[in-house]
């Protein structure tokens, strides 16, 4: 897997006193279309600390293109934004 970190648009699913369940998310490609995902499976999800922000990291599937591809996103605690981690 290539390390991105890109920041993405996530639709995400929230419960009480929970972390977040992702749904899908819009990226921008490289020829500056507009790219939706839709998430069809977390694989795991854990929380880790990255230069002291907490931060939860999700590994999901989905299929992009006719492929089946496993990706990870991570989402910021503090800031509430969500990132294409690795690809």
């Amino acid at each position: 897997m290539k390390v991105l970190m890109k920041p993405i648009e996530m639709i995400a699913w929230f419960k009480e006193d929970k972390y977040p369940i992702p749904l899908r998310y819009r990226i921008t490609a490289e020829d500056m279309t507009k790219v939706v995902v839709k998430i069809d499976r977390i694989l795991f999800k854990e929380e880790e600390k990255l230069a002291g922000n907490r931060m939860v990291v999700y590994r999901c599937e989905a299929t992009i293109n006719r492929v089946r591809r496993i990706f990870e996103l991570k989402y910021e605690i503090e800031t509430c934004r969500w990132y294409l981690y690795k690809m």
